[in-house]
């Protein structure tokens, strides 16, 4: 095995440039097209000019730590090819690397070449590094997927009562675990799954991408991820996460490919994000109905910033629906959204219980929308007919301010349920631009209340109160999360 020991570098500053999202710009109309594609290339600074190359064998990278020892795939029988698995080979990497953990730790670089592989754990105090030119592929073969046991806090399978697949890459009880590379490929191949779902031949929940669970100190980032099976990062039960430059890619019309889904997590961060998807490009869960009151953790204390969003059938920011274990302490900034359904959507219904409040959105370009504010009360997908119907969600104190939209169907459509409307919802500093066949009615409310201030068109008799001076709240102190900062790593590696 080749070891290498890594070394702290000076901090590099990255430079912001990218140039790769014409199909989606072509879309902005010509009158405000400048604003969404100077928000889109803030969002995605190109990979060379934050990890330089020191020299024909050496890499740099930031992480939030890096590791003493280092090696190859291929030195644990790894065969690039693009057709033989390396299911073993990674798992056997793994294994041996995680020996090292209590000395500096550990990292798997995956070298140049195509590597098909099935599901394999990680282990603390690692990284896996995807290096230039190198492109996992993820197994059709359904017997390199593991299968676990349902999460705790829905109660069974999202597809399938009964149990799931393990991610493609996955773990639980972790400390202290870097997944990047060179902005490398990751490919789901998830055309097989959608298949099978379309067919409803499914008897067990689809694999998703990147799955991890009870953790801390976890950080993704600097990859591109293709074609998952169904959702694609889903950080679960964890802490102190940090998710950045993700282009996340699926087809528009297959189901539940939801780019980021931080679901009973804590203190998570995720910016600089590209995602196209057929769901919801951010999914912020907590649990479904009674399983998701009973376990307990909401998601809290969560910042997400300069991320760009297309999805035609979904929302750009999606709460819920499986909120049952509480959403809290949310600040969503510098957004850029294209061809979308909503803008940041609450999905909720009679039997979720649970909260969502303090909510904080500004500073969202919104293009071709379907609706800008939507608030859904009767979104009844249940996990099974145990739930209880007077368990009954408090949505709270859900704050939009700065906000440009054109081309957009209609402006809001907002419903509470009886008898638990929906409170403090408050709305300020918007502009509406309606596309050339806009709904009749533009604002639909029930059961709601609140505040508004400089809103065009003008919001409906509900939220008609004068905000208050300076217009709906944003936090202006910064969450723990968003004071990490990254060390920059380097890594001597054979030349390929």
């Amino acid at each position: 095995m080749t070891v290498t020991t890594l070394t702290g570098c000076p901090a590099i500053a990255p430079e912001n440039a990218h140039s790769t999202r014409k199909g989606a710009q072509e879309q902005v109309t010509a009158s405000r097209i400048s604003t969404v594609i100077v928000l889109a290339l803030v969002s995605l600074a190109t990979v060379d000019a934050m990890n330089p190359g020191l020299s024909s064998n050496s890499l740099t990278f930031q992480a939030i730590n890096c590791r003493k020892h280092s090696a190859l795939l291929t030195e644990f029988g790894g065969v690039g090819d693009g057709v033989t698995s390396n299911t073993h080979a990674f798992r056997q990497a793994i294994e041996h690397l995680s020996t090292l953990a209590a000395d500096g730790g550990a990292q798997l670089v995956v070298p140049p070449g195509k590597w098909l592989t099935g599901s394999f754990n990680l282990t603390s105090h690692f990284t896996l590094f995807i290096d230039k030119e190198a492109k996992l592929l993820a197994s059709q073969n359904e017997s390199g997927w593991p299968r676990v046991e349902v999460l705790p806090s829905y109660g069974r399978g999202r597809d399938a009562p009964g149990g799931r697949y393990s991610s493609l890459i996955f773990g639980t009880n972790l400390t202290d675990v870097v997944i990047t590379g060179n902005n490398r490929k990751i490919d789901g191949q998830g055309s097989y799954w959608w298949e099978k779902f379309h067919k409803k031949e499914l008897k067990v929940t689809r694999p998703y991408m990147i799955e991890i669970m009870y953790s801390d100190q976890i950080h993704i980032w600097d990859l591109t991820f293709n074609n998952s099976p169904s959702w694609f990062v889903h950080p679960i039960y964890s802490r102190n996460v940090i998710i950045q430059r993700l282009t996340i890619l699926a087809p528009v019309t297959e189901p539940n490919t939801d780019g980021i889904n931080p679901d009973s997590c804590s203190n998570t961060r995720i910016e600089d994000c590209y995602i196209v998807s057929g769901d919801d490009c951010i999914a912020i869960k907590s649990g479904w109905d009674q399983y998701g009151i009973k376990f307990g953790m909401p998601t809290e204390d969560l910042v997400i910033r300069r991320v760009t969003c297309t999805s035609p059938d979904s929302a750009a920011i999606a709460l819920g629906s499986e909120m049952s274990g509480g959403i809290r302490n949310v600040r969503i900034e510098n957004i850029a959204v294209i061809n979308t359904q909503a803008a940041v959507r609450i999905k909720t219904a009679r039997g979720r219980g649970g909260f969502v409040k303090d909510i904080f959105v500004r500073r969202m370009f919104l293009t071709r929308m379907k609706y800008i504010f939507w608030m859904t009360r009767d979104y009844k997908a249940h996990a099974d007919d145990k739930f209880d119907p007077s368990a009954l969600p408090v949505i709270k104190n859900i704050n939009y301010k700065e906000l440009v939209a054109m081309n957009v169907s209609m402006s809001a459509n907002l419903a509470g349920i009886s008898g638990d409307p929906f409170t403090d919802i408050c709305i300020s500093n918007v502009k509406i631009e309606l596309s050339a066949t806009p709904k009749k009615l533009q604002w639909n409310c029930t059961n709601i209340e609140g505040f508004s201030s400089d809103v065009d068109p003008p919001p409906c008799a509900p939220l008609a109160k004068a905000a208050k001076r300076g217009g709906c709240g944003f936090p202006e102190d910064q969450l723990p999360i968003e004071k990490v900062q990254l060390k920059s790593c380097s890594l001597e590696i054979p030349v390929f």
